[in-house]
Formats: C-alpha cells, sequence, structure tokens
C-alpha cells in the first residue's frame, strides 16, 4: 500500500498587496491657527445661523479690545466676537480670555447702546471645542435672553 504523502513545500502564500500611501488628512477645522479658525469659519458660520433665526440685521465683528464692562480695569486686550442687532439695541460679547478656541471664554450682553455690567463665564464644561459647539452655545446663550424665540 502506498501512503499518501504530502509535498514538503509549503503551500504558496498569495503576494501581499503592496501598501497605499495614506492620504494627509486636511487638519480639522478647530486646529487651524485661532485667528484664521474664527474669521474663516466661525464667524460666517455664526452670521448663517442668525440669518436662519431670522436676525438679518446682524453685525458680528472680531476684533481685540479691552473688555467693556464697568469696573474691569486692564491693559490687556482679549479677542472677541462682538455682534449688534436691532439697530445697537442688542449687543453681545463674546470673549476669547486666550488666543485658543478651547481656552478660557466669557460673555457678557447689554441693551439699548448701554455697555454690559456683568461677564459669565462660557462653556465651562465642554472639553471639546467644535465650530457646531461654539455656534449652539452662543445661539443658546442668546435664547436664553429671549432673544431669539419667545418664551
Amino acid at each position: 500500500m502506498a501512503e499518501d504523502t504530502k509535498p514538503d513545500t509549503p503551500t504558496a502564500k498569495p503576494e501581499a498587496k503592496a501598501a497605499k500611501p495614506k492620504k494627509a488628512k486636511p487638519p480639522k477645522l478647530e486646529d487651524k491657527p485661532f485667528e484664521e479658525f474664527i474669521e474663516q469659519h466661525f464667524t460666517p458660520t455664526l452670521q448663517q445661523a442668525f440669518t436662519d433665526e431670522g436676525i438679518e440685521d446682524m453685525e458680528l465683528n472680531f476684533t481685540k479690545q479691552e473688555i467693556p464692562i464697568a469696573g474691569v480695569k486692564s491693559d490687556t486686550e482679549f479677542w472677541q466676537i462682538i455682534g449688534n442687532w436691532q439697530n445697537g439695541k442688542r449687543q453681545f460679547n463674546l470673549y476669547f480670555l486666550e488666543d485658543n478656541i478651547s481656552g478660557k471664554k466669557a460673555f457678557s450682553y447689554a441693551t439699548n447702546g448701554k455697555q454690559p455690567s456683568t461677564i459669565e463665564s462660557f462653556m465651562i464644561d465642554e472639553r471639546k471645542v467644535t465650530l457646531d459647539l461654539l455656534v449652539l452655545y452662543t445661539l443658546q446663550r442668546l435664547n436664553g435672553q429671549k432673544w431669539l424665540t419667545g418664551n
């Protein structure tokens, strides 16, 4: 009787596919330099969100200046988004206390052309800050004043 013998040669393995070079992913919007992110992404997106809410006369300015609150004396200027509408009857300031969207932020508002009287922390519990969250929190904060929708 003949024994079944297996050949000593190993079975041929299919050739491994050549590794494709990975495409470099563009940086996330939030990883862009601070000023570029605010000017090219946040401000236009926020402007569109106000338009979507029916606020057509919103003026948004991105500027670096002192905090305009009575009693706050500082030689330090901070980046701010200043929003005005209804011919200056409503205004808000979103302060970036660090040149970083993930850094400390604050918020103030005023009516009838007056200076804001209080400053509040803004987005203090968010570990990861994204474009969408910045816009959402800004709208939520203004809606808390009943400035976007009624009761």
